[in-house]
């Protein structure tokens, strides 16, 4: 997925051995780097594509010992028509 601000720049092999923090440092500011070997292109750092976290991501990992909630812990009611263990059913496949 390109993104069109971002920048590119084009260095030989032997320029990216020296300052090669500096470029790292140019490609977190969005610019990609072009590495080549004798004017062939060879290599190339981008930045990192940070995606949305997935669905098991956000939910984390639940563990129940299968007593009954003491009533005086908060519980949240669910939002739609399934139950919970019919979302989790769902998920598991």
């Amino acid at each position: 997925m390109g993104n069109p601000a971002m920048q590119q720049k084009t260095i030989d092999i032997r320029e990216l051995k020296e300052p090669l923090s500096s470029h790292v440092e140019e490609v977190r500011r969005r610019a990609t780097v072009m590495i080549t070997d004798q004017g062939q292109p060879v290599a190339q750092i981008k930045p990192v594509e940070v995606s949305a976290p997935t669905k098991n991501q956000r939910l984390g990992v639940l563990k129940w010992s299968g007593r009954k909630l003491s009533p005086d812990i908060q519980t949240f009611p669910v939002q739609g028509d399934k139950t919970v263990a019919e979302m989790l059913i769902e998920d598991r496949d």
